[in-house]
């Protein structure tokens, strides 16, 4: 098993109850690897304690990145949730840690 750290690095965002988490590959290899292996089927499954979905995943080729919108994350958003990461900056560190096959 690979972990998507060793991969690539990752940046969170959000707008409402939407996180957006990127990964971008260190190199060609890796890209290979992250686009064939980190699916929606597998970040939906990574998120499921935080996030109702749906999960939607856009592939950046030319910058070696995915992108992963991923709805019903933040506990309604950052006006109204309770969370103390109402921004959903630390779900990056959970896309760092999805296991690759």
């Amino acid at each position: 098993m690979t972990k998507v750290l060793e991969l690539g690095h990752s940046r969170a965002g959000d707008k409402g109850n939407t996180s957006n988490v990127s990964v971008i590959a260190y190199d060609d290899a890796a890209w290979l690897r992250l686009e064939r292996d980190l699916t929606v089927e597998r970040v939906a499954a990574a998120y499921a304690h935080v996030a109702a979905g749906p999960v939607t995943r856009y592939a950046l080729p030319k910058l070696r990145a995915l992108n992963f919108v991923i709805q019903n994350a933040l506990g309604g958003g950052v006006t109204i949730s309770l969370a103390l990461d109402a921004h959903g900056k630390t779900l990056s560190y959970l896309m760092q840690d999805i296991d690759l096959p």
